[in-house]
């Protein structure tokens, strides 16, 4: 984990690094700029990001519904991944949903991200059912729920 790592609300002016991480996490499938505004007036106290000195190396988005939350988007730029900073993210999270009072937690992830389908339950998610063709490009995602 870094030692100068800190986790922010984002603002508008953290998008254009945040499209970057986008891009190199998600490619073709990445979100675009005007998706990125609207998150952050929707959730925007739940759009975080993770930086490293004045830098941002990561972000999250988490958006509260009327009885759960759901984990939108989690990315870290490629050369930052593996130290501590989507753990950070998700465990700030974490606390700020805890503190609204929301007991539910879930997320999609596609199944053949066993990268991330790790981190989730390491982090105590556990798998609900499979979504099928939930995807742009038809693929399956897995539902995931932590009860908080």
């Amino acid at each position: 984990m870094y030692v100068h790592m800190s986790v922010r609300r984002a603002r508008t002016s953290d998008l254009p690094v945040i499209l970057t991480i986008e891009r190199a996490s998600f490619g073709s499938d990445a979100y675009d700029r005007k998706l990125f505004a609207e998150y952050l007036l929707k959730c925007g106290d739940l759009f975080l990001v993770a930086t490293w000195g004045d830098r941002v190396i990561a972000y999250a988005i988490t958006c509260v519904h009327p009885s759960s939350a759901e984990l939108v988007s989690i990315a870290v730029a490629p050369r930052h991944r593996t130290r501590g900073a989507a753990t950070a993210l998700l465990d700030r999270t974490v606390r700020r949903l805890r503190r609204l009072g929301v007991r539910k937690f879930t997320l999609m992830v596609k199944v053949s991200n066993t990268a991330a389908l790790a981190f989730y339950k390491k982090h105590g998610f556990r798998r609900t059912h499979r979504v099928r063709r939930y995807y742009e490009d038809s693929s399956d995602a897995f539902r995931f729920v932590k009860f908080l």
